[in-house]
């Protein structure tokens, strides 16, 4: 494992961590901004560097496109996308996959503040699948499974 490999693993760990420090504070049932912005703050106590709101242009063949609105960018290396509707829309896998294409970071977490927290890892390689991390109470990863 290289040292870029470990550093984004232990990232993860950490964005994870706070995500269910969040949920088994706050619960389910509030809207996605301020799930967003508690997460913030936890990252932020964490040590982390967290950019919210980032906008990401999209080119087509050099040319611009528009843009797409990262709901957040951890430590300039993790994409996070957070959800809080009842059920998780197949949508927002795909969204995650296109932040990641679109920015060239290598890892992003989708985070569902839904009726149980879940937690999807995405890696940008060419057809590599979101994961679910199996997780204790407290979000610690334990290993990978295929959705």
């Amino acid at each position: 494992m290289t040292h870029g490999e470990l550093y984004a693993e232990r990232l993860t760990h950490s964005v994870i961590g706070a995500f269910y420090e969040v949920y088994h504070t706050l619960g389910f049932g509030f809207v996605e901004h301020l799930y967003v912005a508690a997460l913030e703050r936890e990252l932020l106590a964490r040590g982390h560097r967290v950019g919210r709101e980032v906008a990401i242009p999209v080119f087509y063949k050099g040319q611009p496109l528009g843009t797409q609105r990262l709901d957040m960018v951890v430590d300039e290396m993790l994409v996070v996308e957070v959800k809080s509707t009842y059920d998780l829309p197949a949508a927002a896998r795909r969204q995650l996959l296109s932040y990641l294409s679109a920015t060239r970071l290598g890892v992003g977490l989708l985070l569902h503040f839904g009726p149980e927290p879940k937690v999807h890892r995405c890696e940008r390689r060419k057809y590599a699948p979101c994961t679910t991390p199996r997780t204790r109470a407290r979000g610690t990863e334990e290993g990978l499974k295929e959705d």
